[in-house]
């Protein structure tokens, strides 16, 4: 280990770079769906290895035009973007596979999207590292503490800024195994990246620090130890929380329906009376394959933007509905609608929305998107990159438009409430629950298609679970092309389809429990984490200075 620190901190240029890019993408191993966490133990005391050598080489004599870029902290800002360049091309890759969906048209933009997005992200891990330099970067475990501290806080703003991105959090790596992911209920995604720096620099860097400074072999171990009682103790208590918790329901029956049909194949005009009726035939079908004409069920679900065609202005289609759900049983899809211009000359409206239709295949409610992804449903400066000729993944004309907030909850006569959530919205912590009302359960309708048979799905899936533990409530999640999945309030995956499996779920609905300290308390959680946190190394410092003294 102290082999591997010297030749961290002995490393300059483009070595130094090339090994801090490698190791950020080694720490995606950590995340879905591999979980290989233990990577982390490595990877994380590099990044600090490397901000202590940044630190050294700053040399004060130098002329003060090239001063800015000997600075402390640019230095340690550039050991944070390329530490977080890896994690997060690793970790997005798949985002390129949208790109050869329709290749002959955005295939060139591909290598630009895989390498801006990361690039974009990598800046919010620059300004932690640098931050943690700002605050006095020192020898010991107080520069692992003011490293917690600032990450933690850009994975935050990371999650918020510009709509934010909390794709793969680092404190996804203390979600696994299930145990662990308990711990989400009560600190959330977000304390969990707080609590995940400690736990994995501390033992390589204080080993290390112990060896150098040459203290006896208890202190050298004293780092490994913590971080091993830190974890076994979150698994111990989220066991604990596990402990003959059965996965109970309220009796209500659901099918969840998953018609994998290719991407590149959806929204083409010859292809939607098939896929419409592919739909129909699966809904009336059981998970185990008999024509039971969705007898018993009282919730039929399809995934996100299910019917290639606007479901509102197509009677035919409307009928078809009525006729095959049986009284009683409704039926949720993701679909698109629009809405006219309400006055001369105005754009039409056009909005990603979740449909519950009911007898006779009349709208009984629906939720509009409130949280879209850019590049993909709409542009950034919308009416000038379409004026040069660039468009966003979906080829609708002046983007999607956004539905109204907060995000309401979905009203359905003989059913509980409902938490709408279509494609990434269930990825952001604290926000899958808006309003004074709580559902009694998560619906997040998805298109995964685009992604093919890459982590995104899976990344997708797990982030999902961990809702439903911060949320204390069930999911049912629907995919186009996987992964679909019935999720209890605890993280569990009672059934799932996996990737390019057509089939249908049925499933009880499980029921919710009682809300969890995040439900109710959401980040406010994680600000105090921060604010302890931050006190406690401000009584550190000033004991410290006070013995010098």
């Amino acid at each position: 280990m102290l082999t591997l620190a010297n030749f961290i901190r002995c490393a300059t240029g483009w070595r130094r770079w090339a090994v801090l890019c490698l190791s950020g993408a080694v720490s995606v191993l950590a995340l879905a769906p591999f979980f290989a966490w233990p990577v982390l133990f490595v990877t994380i005391p590099i990044l600090i290895w490397s901000i202590d050598a940044a630190g050294a080489e700053v040399n004060p004599a130098v002329s003060s035009r090239r001063r800015w870029r000997d600075h402390e902290m640019v230095r340690a800002g550039a050991v944070g973007w390329w530490f977080g360049f890896g994690y997060f091309l690793a970790g997005l890759f798949w985002i390129g596979e949208a790109f050869l969906v329709e290749a002959e048209k955005f295939a060139v933009l591909m290598p630009f999207a895989v390498m801006l997005m990361p690039a974009g992200l990598a800046i919010f891990w620059a300004a932690a590292t640098a931050a943690a330099v700002a605050l006095h970067w020192r020898p010991g475990f107080d520069r692992i503490a003011v490293l917690a501290l600032t990450l933690a806080s850009a994975e935050w703003l990371r999650g918020h800024v510009l709509t934010g991105l909390p794709w793969n959090v680092i404190g996804y790596a203390l979600t696994w195994p299930l145990p662990l992911m308990q711990t989400a209920a009560v600190l959330g995604v977000y304390g969990l990246t707080l609590a995940a720096v400690p736990v994995f620099a501390a033992p390589a860097v204080l080993w290390v620090d112990a060896v150098e400074a040459d203290v006896s072999s208890a202190r050298r171990i004293a780092g490994a130890l913590g971080a091993a009682a830190c974890v076994a103790i979150l698994a111990l208590l989220g066991a604990l929380r596990l402990w003959d918790a059965d996965s109970p329901s309220d009796g209500i029956r659901v099918r969840l329906v998953q018609p994998s049909v290719p991407q590149r194949e959806k929204w083409r005009p010859e292809n939607q009376e098939r896929i419409f009726l592919e739909h129909l035939e699966l809904s009336r079908r059981s998970s185990i394959g008999q024509i039971d004409g969705a007898a018993g069920i009282a919730l039929i679900i399809w995934p996100e933007a299910a019917m290639p065609f606007l479901p509102l202005s197509a009677p035919g289609a409307l009928s078809a509905i009525g006729r095959m759900l049986p009284e009683g049983t409704y039926l949720a899809s993701g679909a698109l609608r629009v809405e006219g211009p309400a006055t001369p000359g105005a754009r039409r409206r056009i909005f990603n929305s979740l449909m519950i239709f009911g007898a006779g295949g009349g709208l009984v409610t629906l939720y509009d998107k409130i949280h879209l992804v850019p590049f993909g449903e709409y542009l950034p400066l919308q009416a000038t990159l379409e004026a040069v000729g660039f468009e966003q993944l979906t080829r609708v004309r002046g983007g999607f438009d956004t539905g109204e907030m907060p995000r309401p909850l979905l009203e359905v006569p003989g059913l509980p409430a409902i938490g709408p959530l279509i494609c990434y919205e269930a990825i952001f912590p604290g926000a899958v629950v808006q309003g004074g009302e709580r559902p009694a359960f998560l619906l997040n309708v998805t298109n995964d298609g685009w992604f093919g048979q890459t982590t995104g799905p899976h990344q997708h899936l797990h982030q999902a679970r961990v809702r439903a533990v911060e949320e204390g409530l069930p999911m049912l999640r629907v995919a186009n092309n996987g992964i679909s999945a019935v999720i209890d309030a605890r993280g569990r995956v009672l059934q799932q389809l996996g990737l390019d499996v057509k089939g249908v779920i049925d499933s009880a609905l499980p029921a919710a429990i009682e809300p969890p300290p995040y439900a109710r308390y959401g980040d406010g959680i994680f600000v105090a984490m921060l604010a302890v946190c931050a006190l406690a190394l401000a009584a550190f410092r000033g004991r410290q200075r006070s013995m010098k003294e």
